[in-house]
């Protein structure tokens, strides 16, 4: 009797989508892509990051806080939770410019929507103020859970911005139709506003009424682009490197799908 009666041999086809094939190899591009800028040196020093107006006012905005003595407000927006990745780069420049506020000793207010964002951007506060020798300077009771009603938290944070006047406000997350609301109060106060979302329809709002817009993925570089982490700009470049990719597959299908394969092209 041959082996074969006893030992089962495996169906490649029954563990392997060949039609998934083209996203297997997508993804092998992509973390290869990842990999080579976040770990050769070439990958990482090779590249300039260009000027973000918005970003490169951030000090100035705190600084003008600072010398008229009012505080800064930062809010994430009631359209995202903590696993959003837009949720994700707001805390990170949080800690950025906490860090700034307590060097200058510029209180920093921080309203949200969201109990889970408002206990880690407490910790991303008071880690940033210790990280600048200022923990003493650190009050929890500035970051603070408002409402989760959209309308509800949007009427808090109006409330905050008109008794307090912050001279400077950061709108930096993801904004529902709160987004207008929030910029035309800053604007009554007279504040400097630097806003950033990843919403399209939100970004015309912002556009019209702050000093500063970041523009879609502007706001996922920021954190990078404000510690000048080298590791966050590698991954910021890796993805320019991958849409230069798709940009290639794309041209390349329409080429294909333009020939026709049945012609004597070759004979003319």
């Amino acid at each position: 009797m041959h082996w074969s009666y006893f030992i089962a041999v495996p169906d490649p086809t029954a563990w392997l989508d060949t039609s998934k094939l083209p996203v297997l190899v997508l993804a092998c591009i992509a973390v290869a892509l990842v990999l080579y800028t976040t770990y050769s040196r070439h990958g990482r020093d090779g590249f300039t990051v260009r000027k973000i107006a918005g970003l490169s006012a951030v000090e100035d905005a705190i600084g003008r806080a600072t010398e008229m003595a009012r505080p800064v407000l930062f809010t994430p927006g009631w359209g995202g939770d903590i696993q959003r990745p837009t949720t994700l780069a707001s805390l990170n420049i949080l800690s950025h410019i906490a860090e700034k506020t307590a060097s200058f000793d510029c209180p920093l207010l921080f309203p949200t929507h969201d109990p889970v964002i408002m206990s880690v951007a407490q910790e991303v506060v008071r880690e940033s103020y210790a990280r600048s020798g200022f923990a003493d300077r650190y009050r929890e009771s500035d970051i603070q859970y408002v409402s989760s009603s959209q309308f509800g938290y949007a009427a808090a944070v109006d409330g905050l911005i008109a008794r307090n006047k912050p001279a400077a406000i950061f709108l930096l997350g993801t904004f529902e139709a709160e987004s207008l609301i929030f910029a035309e109060t800053g604007n009554s106060v007279g504040a400097i506003q630097i806003a950033g979302t990843d919403s399209t329809i939100q970004l015309a709002f912002f556009i019209v009424a702050c000093d500063y817009t970041l523009i879609g993925e502007e706001l996922f570089a920021a954190s990078g682009y404000l510690s000048s982490n080298r590791a966050i700009l590698a991954s910021v470049r890796a993805q320019d490197l991958l849409k230069l990719v798709l940009v290639a597959i794309l041209v390349l299908a329409v080429i294909w799908a333009t020939i026709d394969p049945t012609a004597d092209w070759w004979k003319v």
